[in-house]
């Protein structure tokens, strides 16, 4: 990872998003030995300007910024940062210094739910039900989807919230691996619905 440190009298930006929500956190500053203790130590070290020293976010809150990935951007000269926060990102409490509220799409559990499952037919585990539905072939899967989703509208016609929500989220977990196994994410469903908006 080349870093150009000399185009901004040693220092370069250094963005920090939350790995999980991709929420920007906060932005700070990193020289040379900042990046590398931030590399040894995982966790967000930045160069303080006004201080003129090294300081890692979280040394007197304990709300450390355990790092995930850094990136270099195009020009050489700003870092992404992805990291994990074990608690507020600003030192005014805030989640970040945006005071923006970091909490995580519902909706992004799909996608986590989708890698996991992309990763049980590419990495097949034995002790994986997933696994076992993709060994066991796309007309057996298919078969599945077929289930759940009877059992859902059977559900829907009685007043248990619990069971009827179950049997949803079976048809949505059910559904998903059908996707992945005939080679489609839930990002082709959702392309082809827009595509249907007039």
């Amino acid at each position: 990872m080349k870093i150009d440190f000399e185009k901004s009298n040693g220092l370069v930006p250094a963005i920090i998003q939350d790995d999980k929500t991709l929420k920007v956190l906060m932005l700070g500053y990193m020289n040379e030995e900042a990046l590398e203790q931030t590399r040894q130590s995982g966790k967000a070290t930045f160069f303080s300007r006004s201080k003129n020293r090294l300081w890692t976010k979280g040394e007197t809150s304990g709300h450390f910024l355990y790092v995930k990935e850094i990136k270099v951007d195009c020009d050489h000269d700003t870092l992404l940062i992805k990291a994990e926060p074990a608690g507020p990102a600003c030192h005014t409490g805030a989640d970040t210094c945006w005071n923006e509220t970091n909490t995580e799409n519902p909706l992004d559990f799909l996608l986590n739910l989708q890698r996991t499952i992309q990763d049980r037919k590419t990495n097949p585990d034995d002790a994986s039900y997933t696994s076992s539905l993709f060994k066991k072939g796309i007309n057996k899967v298919a078969q599945k989807v077929g289930e759940e989703a009877v059992e859902l509208v059977i559900e829907a016609k009685d007043d248990n919230t619990e069971l009827f929500l179950g049997e949803a989220a079976d048809l949505i977990y059910h559904f998903t691996v059908l996707l992945t196994a005939k080679g489609f994410e839930l990002e082709d469903v959702i392309d082809t619905l827009k595509k249907r908006v007039k």
